[in-house]
């Protein structure tokens, strides 16, 4: 857990930062020979997104002053376009596009309504995997993506049936698409930590086995291990004040590597102060003593009733936890106190090599089936209705036992966002009906004029739908489900690359490409980083074409080509003399950028 204002630390033999408040013991991270840590590669922290008017680093920036300008520029250049256009014709917008869009509204409001329905049936899967009716490699895996193939042709099929305009066919499929994507990633975690079980119940066998053959049995090694651990407190300087076996509850978890470092900008909202010693002579410092014991109590209470956190047994959840630190605390002998889920097992302490690497290796498979928030989620309770309903809420596309979460929703924020999203779709909506539909492309037009016509319209187009579903959506439904990584993008303006840009434009769908894709298949078939890489832009290729199959009802492959088309650019942006000049690659990103969109629209509609 991130610390704000933490003072300069110095580590000791044992292990501990020396503070000027005492001696912080830190809880260490053991990998396993056996675990691919695959769910690491994504972290999840509080962040707010770089737009939001909250953020306090946007507000500061020099910078700043032109979003205000942008926003006064469009509000201008539209409201001269509507008088211009009333002037005209008698009216400010023509409505004959938004009869189009909204044909057949109900049957796909009920459509789309299904096909989210249908989603919950990967709770009955997940529990099947859980408790071991099915084996998630690879019976889970085939009927995982039946289902996943099957939820997505059906959605097209569907489109094609009711013979849909783009918007209506368009918008089902890509729903569609990031449903799969949830589910997909809700099964294959839920799999993968099944695993995870199974791999921590056989090291935990081993473990016993071998405590057994080193003579004495388990009590004995659990003996053997303190002594050892004491001895060697004692031989560091330390004595008795690393030696009250207070290793787990009352130590510091750091976060872990990635997660966006400890500044006080990634502390979660609330997190309770690092107590001191009232004499300020104590060489140990205990995170959580009586009072803050019971004051984070209270608060993991109120959390519960207020947002229904992640764990859907939250209150049970609560309740055992409680019940843990208060055992923590009152327990009468240090051999009573009860380990945190998360903790190190004891005999990562035993003299014995084996035996202690074997505590390390079920320690580390015991902590990926923990989660590490407030209300710490074990594997299996996380799979429940309720938890799934948060899940799908939540605007991520990544599964986690748990996520980083606020304390209230703030219904002023929401009114902003909600009046935010109408009012960029207004824009939108009039960008599109004055300045792209009057400029359809035919073969007979010219191909250049089309292209230098359309290409300011198209890019203004894509900047509001891009502020529209990434800062004002994103935000509301986070808002809307406590979800506090905010973090939906970041600074692709100021990319320098396509594989820069691919990477901070639209983040959920990047931490799942990352996870699921190129991290998945490095694992699974041994793939190197160049391989990978280019299996994840072909799925990616593939997956846009299809959406342009469906719009269009054309089989043409242009986006396909230009999507495979950036990674022989990657490479050519990665040499050094090219990678030096920052302003050039800019450059050559925007005019890309502007390029592609009319071109792909000339290329579609026109031929």
């Amino acid at each position: 857990m991130p610390i704000d204002n933490a003072p300069p630390t110095q580590r000791t033999p044992s292990g501990g930062f020396k503070t000027s408040d005492g001696t912080l013991y830190v809880s260490k991270p053991y990998r396993s020979k056996s675990s691919r840590k695959r769910r690491a590669v994504v972290t999840f922290v509080p962040r707010q997104s770089v737009f939001d008017i909250n953020n306090e680093i946007s507000t500061t920036n020099e910078f700043r002053g032109f979003f205000s300008l942008f926003w006064i520029s469009i509000f201008i250049f539209m409201l001269r376009t509507y008088i211009s256009t009333f002037e005209i014709h008698g009216h400010a917008l023509n409505l004959r596009f938004a009869t189009q869009f909204s044909r057949d509204a109900i049957t796909l409001a009920i459509s789309d309504g299904v096909i989210v329905g249908l989603t919950a049936l990967c709770v009955p899967f997940a529990k099947a995997i859980s408790g071991g009716w099915i084996r998630y490699n690879w019976t889970g895996l085939i009927l995982q993506h039946i289902f996943q193939t099957t939820l997505l042709f059906s959605a097209i099929s569907w489109t094609f049936n009711r013979q849909w305009p783009w918007v209506q066919s368009g918008f089902l499929t890509l729903h569609t698409l990031v449903l799969i994507m949830k589910i997909h990633s809700y099964m294959n975690v839920n799999g993968y930590l099944q695993q995870v079980s199974t791999q921590s119940q056989h090291v935990l066998d081993q473990l016993r086995e071998a405590a057994d053959s080193f003579g004495g049995g388990w009590t004995r090694a659990l003996a053997d291990a303190k002594a050892h651990k004491e001895a060697l407190d004692e031989n560091a300087g330390l004595g008795e004040s690393y030696s009250d076996g207070e290793t787990s509850q009352n130590h510091i978890l750091m976060a872990p590597s990635g997660s966006g470092g400890s500044n006080s900008s990634n502390t979660p909202l609330g997190t309770p102060p690092i107590p001191t010693s009232a004499s300020g002579k104590g060489l140990q410092t205990s995170y959580i003593d009586s009072d803050t014991a019971n004051s984070l109590r209270k608060r993991l209470v109120a959390m519960s009733d207020a947002n229904g956190a992640v764990d859907a047994d939250a209150k049970d959840m609560v309740k055992l936890l409680s019940r843990d630190m208060t055992a923590q605390i009152n327990a009468p002998s240090k051999e009573e106190r009860i380990p945190s889920p998360a903790s190190p097992h004891p005999l990562i302490d035993h003299p014995d090599e084996r035996i202690a690497d074997l505590a390390k290796e079920y320690s580390e498979l015991q902590g990926e089936l923990t989660s590490t928030g407030p209300l710490p989620v074990i594997w299996p309770n996380n799979i429940t209705f309720k938890n799934f309903a948060v899940y799908m809420l939540i605007p991520t596309l990544v599964y986690e036992l748990e996520y980083p979460r606020t304390d209230k929703i703030r219904p002023l924020y929401v009114f902003e966002k909600t009046v935010a999203t109408f009012g960029t779709f207004l824009l939108l909506y009039s960008v599109t009906e004055h300045f792209i539909l009057p400029y359809t492309p035919t073969p007979d037009q010219s191909f250049f004029r089309l292209l230098l016509d359309l290409s300011l319209p198209f890019m203004l187009a894509y900047l509001l739908l891009f502020y529209i579903i990434f800062e004002c959506i994103c935000n509301g439904f986070a808002e809307l489900s406590y979800f506090a990584d905010r973090q939906f993008y970041e600074d692709w303006w100021n990319s320098t690359s396509w594989d820069e840009f691919s990477r901070k434009w639209n983040k959920p769908v990047h931490s799942f490409l990352l996870r699921h894709v190129y991290a998945s298949t490095m694992a699974s078939y041994k793939l190197s980083k160049h391989s990978a890489m280019f299996v994840t832009f072909l799925l990616s290729a593939c997956v846009h074409e299809l959406v342009m199959v469906v719009v269009t009802k054309k089989f043409r492959f242009y986006l396909f080509a230009m999507q495979l088309i950036q990674v022989p650019l990657i490479t050519i942006s990665r040499i050094p003399a090219i990678r030096r000049n920052k302003l050039m690659g800019n450059l050559v990103f925007w005019l890309g950028l502007f390029t592609g969109f009319p071109l792909l629209c000339v290329a579609y509609v026109a031929y």
